[in-house]
């Protein structure tokens, strides 16, 4: 399924209605569950005993073992992921990020000046390039080479784009992606072993995992996993939010009661539910929801149907910006929920702050054009105009 066209939301409304899951036959060998209840997708992701995510967690694979099982934290069930997972948890934790909240600041400033001269501006692809200038600055990565980082992470994620890809096609397009962003961290972690300092990419160099550091393919294969982490999840729900409000009372209630930023920017990231999908292979034979699941039968949780049941959210059709309980699951949850939360969430309250702060009569100066993916639900261009506030 792309998100590009049609409305995923109907299709997810009338799939939850059913009494059991829907099976999705893709060909003559492969095919998946669809879970799209909240109580059904925290189960999944929760039980990884049963639902192990070793095998891979991206539709794009299904039917092929991932390369990286194993040695990448989001196809590593614990007790291995959870060993693993430690310090890079207590690097990003809250407190740690909020050291970093004025650095993020000053970069967010910087990305929207643009805005400021009340020409049109793509919001889109500022915000594309927003968690390169974020994670680019955790890891220590050369600034000048955030923006080529920036678009092959989104090749990755997004190659079914026209925009993204190569004139080999899809296929030709994730290679040359992948081979050049493991060539990078490769090249960069021989390096940085020899100055090590306090950065995300030390932090995976130095650490050990079950008596010994962790090797060159397991550290080059957990920072490419950041890096896809940060620009799936991070721009999206700001690009909504711009494309399907601009121009309503949406924004101006925001900025008006900026008491209600954090509930506001969780209601975003409810909203966009960036990373639609994950995958997990079912370890034995199970029922859920009256469903009968074989052993080895892929099972695909879609994120964002989860975080629209009418049975967990009220109103769940609604951007409500003082929306509370808001327990909503674009980072997932149980062991694999996303160890990069707090930085998101830190960098889409503080954009908010500072766009809603600064700049006002916010406009749509063209048609927001969706990111061709089966996995990322975002948009790659969302042309605004706007002011800047006496």
């Amino acid at each position: 399924m792309l998100y590009s066209d049609g409305n995923a939301y109907d299709i997810w409304r009338a799939l939850r209605e059913l009494d059991g899951l829907d099976w999705h036959q893709v060909d003559e060998s492969r095919g998946f569950w669809s879970i799209v209840k909240y109580a059904d997708t925290d189960l999944v992701l929760r039980d990884t005993a049963t639902f192990t995510s070793e095998r891979g967690t991206l539709l794009d694979l299904l039917g092929t073992d991932d390369p990286a099982g194993g040695q990448q934290l989001a196809v590593t069930d614990p007790p291995q992921h959870t060993e693993r997972q430690a310090r890079l948890k207590k690097a990003l934790a809250s407190k740690a990020v909020d050291r970093q909240r004025e650095a993020i600041r000053g970069k967010i400033v910087d990305l929207l000046e643009p805005l400021g001269d009340g020409g049109l501006f793509d919001f889109g692809a500022a915000m594309l390039a927003l968690p390169m200038s974020v994670t680019g600055t955790m890891m220590d990565l050369p600034e000048e080479d955030w923006a080529w980082l920036s678009r092959l992470t989104t090749v990755c994620i997004a190659a079914d784009d026209p925009e993204f890809q190569d004139d080999g096609g899809k296929e030709a397009t994730l290679k040359s992606a992948h081979r050049e962003l493991f060539g990078y961290f490769q090249d960069l972690m021989r390096h940085r072993r020899t100055v090590l300092g306090d950065d995300l990419l030390s932090v995976l160099i130095s650490t050990e995992f079950e008596g010994r550091l962790m090797s060159a393919s397991e550290i080059v294969a957990n920072c490419y996993s950041l890096l896809l982490g940060a620009n799936v999840t991070t721009p999206h729900a700001p690009t909504f939010v711009l494309a399907e409000f601009a121009g309503t009372d949406v924004l101006a209630e925001w900025a008006a009661h900026s008491e209600v930023n954090g509930t506001a920017s969780e209601e975003a990231l409810r909203w966009a539910s960036p990373v639609n999908h994950v995958l997990r292979y079912a370890t034995r034979d199970v029922e859920v929801r009256g469903t009968k699941i074989a052993e080895g039968d892929a099972v695909v949780a879609w994120l964002g149907a989860a975080n629209r049941d009418e049975e967990v959210f009220e109103n769940s059709h609604t951007f409500d910006i003082r929306r509370k309980p808001n327990k909503h699951l674009a980072f997932g949850i149980g062991p694999h929920y996303c160890v990069g939360h707090s930085v998101a969430r830190v960098t889409v309250s503080v954009l908010f702050e500072e766009l809603l702060g600064r700049y006002a009569d916010f406009a749509l100066a063209g048609t927001p054009e969706r990111l061709v993916s089966n996995f990322a639900s975002g948009y790659k261009h969302v042309p605004i105009t706007a002011r800047v506030r006496n």
